[in-house]
């Protein structure tokens, strides 16, 4: 009898609770899930400046070889490789023996000239000649005097004329004295001036000879032609420098301005081409996806598109006083190209890709989504221009795209893009 009441009492326990669990069952069967929370942005109309963007590499346009322009061997480096250098920094120190002798026999050969021109310029062969050319008009006035006074006495008988006679011919030899005495001066003094003007050219001559000298000299240490940054040597210590030598020692490349070359397409050309001046300011946005801080400016245009590939070459020079930059990194190039007016933009990240379809998700008034395909346009920043498909005020989703499902009803809250 007692087992018969302790089965009954486990029976109607099971029961209860199988109805229990029918209960539960029922009631969570009886409540709908809560709406999943979506992030949302409100689109609207706005004026955008419109971008374009090219990949753009650095380049030295003025990068100097560093050459030697004497014969030597090196004996120092004065410069380490990857060094800024300033204009005239010297460089590379060569033997400089030989070049000392040579402006020391250039200096002694100049001073043995300029001894014989002073010699020269005092004209002692010129005066002896005019000294003896005086005496040969005293003696010849002398002899004048001599035949005037003994003429008149023989004409009266006074004075034999034998003392005529030989006065008479002392008077003719004077005269023959004095011509050739007058001769020599003006031989002498054309020899005077021809050895004054003949030493005056040595002199010039070998003022030259010590200006090369000098100048082999200062060129037996190389300094560098320009500033900027210096490369790797070419010749060790020790080794050879030739001016013909068909490797330069070193290269020296400007960093400020830095040189950045890039390439658009020839229809780009044409539609961009009234906004393609020097005064355009430039953006380079760097391999790390930071943008250089300073503007640059187009500097030149190629005379010919390519070919080969449909486009054409522009050159910009960027300011890079800090030496930021070097030849060949890569990057973009990035130039406003139009203002467009009333634009609605959407962030990229709420546009999604299905095949060649773009897609959003839209919350309407009853805060269900809808899927709607739209067709963008130009990029601006991190949002694409939507050309068609959206209006003013429509709500768009950004974020939780994935826990969506069309005709789902979701919880907008208001989308904050990050560092807002």
């Amino acid at each position: 009898m007692r087992s018969n009441r302790l089965s009954l009492s486990v029976c109607a326990a099971v029961l209860a609770a199988l109805c229990a669990a029918a209960g539960c069952s029922t009631r969570a069967q009886n409540q709908a899930p809560a709406p999943p929370p979506v992030e949302v942005t409100e689109v609207a109309a706005a004026d955008v400046p419109i971008y374009a963007e090219y990949p753009a590499q650095t380049y030295a346009r003025n990068m100097v070889e560093v050459r030697g322009r004497v014969e030597g061997y090196i004996e120092k480096w004065l410069f380490k490789p990857g060094d800024e250098v300033r204009e005239g920094q010297p460089l590379y120190g060569l033997d400089l023996r030989p070049y000392e002798a040579a402006v020391q026999q250039a200096t002694g050969n100049l001073k043995q000239t300029e001894a014989d021109l002073q010699y020269a310029r005092q004209q002692v062969s010129l005066l002896q000649a005019q000294a003896n050319l005086a005496v040969a008009q005293a003696n010849l006035v002398k002899a004048q005097q001599d035949y005037e006074r003994l003429k008149p006495l023989v004409e009266q008988d006074a004075a034999a004329k034998q003392d005529l006679d030989t006065a008479t011919a002392a008077l003719r030899a004077s005269e023959a004295n004095v011509r050739a005495s007058q001769a020599n001066v003006d031989q002498a003094r054309l020899q005077t001036t021809t050895q004054i003007q003949s030493t005056e050219g040595k002199v010039d001559a070998q003022r030259g000879l010590l200006a090369t000298a000098n100048l082999n000299l200062q060129y037996g240490t190389i300094q560098a032609p320009i500033a900027g940054l210096v490369g790797d040597t070419l010749v060790p210590v020790g080794g050879l420098v030739t001016p013909n030598a068909a490797q330069p020692l070193t290269t020296i490349v400007p960093l400020d301005p830095i040189w950045v070359r890039f390439k658009i397409s020839e229809s780009q050309y044409l539609a961009y081409k009234r906004r393609l001046h020097d005064q355009m300011p430039l953006e380079l946005l760097l391999a790390d996806e930071t943008t250089f801080p300073q503007h640059g400016r187009i500097e030149n245009t190629q005379n010919q598109v390519d070919p080969r590939t449909g486009t054409l070459e522009l050159q910009a020079s960027f300011p890079n006083p800090q030496h930021t930059l070097l030849p060949g990194q890569f990057g973009r190039v990035r130039f406003q190209t139009e203002d467009r007016k009333n634009a609605i933009l959407v962030p990229q990240r709420a546009v999604q890709q299905i095949q060649s379809m773009q897609t959003v998700y839209v919350v309407g008034p009853d805060n269900k989504a809808q899927a709607r395909p739209i067709t963008t346009g130009d990029r601006s920043g991190e949002s694409w221009i939507v050309t068609k498909g959206l209006q003013p005020g429509d709500r768009v989703v950004v974020e939780g795209q994935l826990r969506v499902r069309p005709g789902m009803l979701v919880r907008p809250i208001p989308y904050r893009a990050a560092g807002r």
